[in-house]
């Protein structure tokens, strides 16, 4: 995949309002792209320029439209869990089918996540209080603090590809110890045996080890907790109410946590708790890695230092990728219509594919799509994007000595 705009300076004003989003800010961008079709360089558009051409119906939320894909998204994930507690012994003998268990109803399960949130970024219900009270059950249930999250993806969508205020796969430079190091690792190993490294490590421990330290998250934030906003930690995240909100979302973790527990206990055994619940568990995890990893990095996609970005420009630095139908069904369409999410995230999943396709016809050098499939993409991203160097445009990752970044 090539990145399809080619971003020159030219001196012009834009007023960039963020007032969807818990930081506001107002600030001027220079950025032109170039067009692919006339070769000629035009004005980056401004969010309520890019909002304009979405149909306004797209932004209509259904309560009933809602609540149906969420109770289906219930009914397979838990429907499935009791098909498997009925019918499958708890016996080494039957590891292949609890294994599939695992991936189908994590799979499933995937999509609960999703809706808890949209009920985070009010794409639920106009009804904050009742998206509030799914969001928090819901993503309670799967040990994922609904608050502490809301807040810091929110954070990832005010500062998309920002690498300094960014959330969330934010790259390391070459220029730090850490981006060098990173470069000598994989150096060491080889590309190859480098990329098996690094996904074992982001699918089985990324998310929690994100939530816990805030592994990936932006530098000028260092080291965050989304259970506990208080020292060690940096409490820079969760200033004023949202410390309270951090409490109250810890507080439904722990309850989860202490169900399984007495579950457990109450069993006599924790081989249930694990063949029931933490297999899918860690499946979601895989899932969740895999979209957010896929969302905002390849090979020619930049990140961008705070004198290059503006919300527009990084909002944009989000690709759309083929998942399939069945995917996207389970998943509410995350990672195939996410251009549209970032651009307004109150969009609803199932408004989700006409607001792409008015933007894709309205802003085709900007709109990013790569049809590569998924497992394809995965591995290049792997082996070729993980430190980025100062390039034309912003910074992007260092690729193999020829330049070819067509894994």
């Amino acid at each position: 995949m090539r990145l399809r705009t080619s971003l020159v300076n030219h001196h012009q004003e834009y007023l960039l309002s963020l007032a969807t989003e818990p930081t506001a800010v107002v600030r001027d961008t220079d950025w032109h792209i170039e067009s692919t079709r006339t070769g000629k360089p035009t004005p980056l558009p401004t969010k309520q320029q890019v909002l304009a051409v979405i149909p306004e119906d797209c932004f209509d939320r259904s309560l009933l439209k809602s609540s149906l894909y969420m109770f289906a998204s219930l009914v397979i994930t838990l429907g499935s869990g009791l098909a498997a507690y009925s019918f499958i012994p708890l016996s080494w003998v039957w590891l292949p089918a609890w294994v599939g268990y695992a991936l189908f109803t994590g799979t499933a399960a995937t999509g609960c996540w999703v809706i808890a949130h949209e009920c985070g970024h009010r794409a639920f219900t106009r009804h904050n209080w009742l998206q509030d009270i799914i969001g928090f059950t819901l993503h309670s249930a799967m040990l994922v603090p609904y608050f502490s999250w809301q807040r810091s993806h929110a954070l990832h969508h005010a500062r998309t590809n920002h690498l300094d205020d960014g959330e969330t796969f934010v790259p390391v430079r070459d220029t730090t110890a850490a981006g060098q190091a990173w470069v000598k690792v994989q150096n060491a190993l080889g590309d190859e045996a480098f990329a098996v490294f690094i996904m074992l490590g982001r699918f089985l421990v990324g998310w929690p080890a994100y939530l816990m330290t805030g592994v990936s998250g932006a530098p000028s934030r260092g080291l965050t907790n989304h259970f506990w906003p208080a020292r060690p930690f940096s409490a820079a995240m969760f200033p004023g109410k949202w410390r309270a909100k951090v409490w109250l979302s810890t507080l439904g973790v722990l309850v989860t946590a202490c169900l399984l527990g007495w579950w457990a206990y109450s069993v006599g055994s924790i081989v249930p708790v694990l063949a029931l619940y933490v297999g899918p568990y860690l499946v979601v995890n895989f899932w969740l890695v895999l979209y957010t990893w896929l969302q905002h990095t390849d090979v020619d996609v930049p990140h961008f230092e705070d004198n290059e970005w503006c919300w527009v420009l990084g909002a944009f630095m989000t690709i759309d990728r083929p998942y399939g139908r069945i995917f996207d069904f389970l998943h509410h369409r995350i990672g195939s219509t996410h251009v549209a999410h970032h651009l307004d995230a109150r969009i609803p999943h199932y408004n989700a594919v006409r607001a792409t396709e008015a933007l894709k016809n309205a802003f085709p050098d900007l709109y990013l799509y790569d049809p590569t499939p998924i497992p394809k993409a995965l591995w290049r991203i792997a082996t070729k994007c993980n430190v980025v160097s100062k390039a034309d445009v912003g910074w992007k990752f260092i690729v193999d000595k020829s330049g070819d970044d067509a894994a």
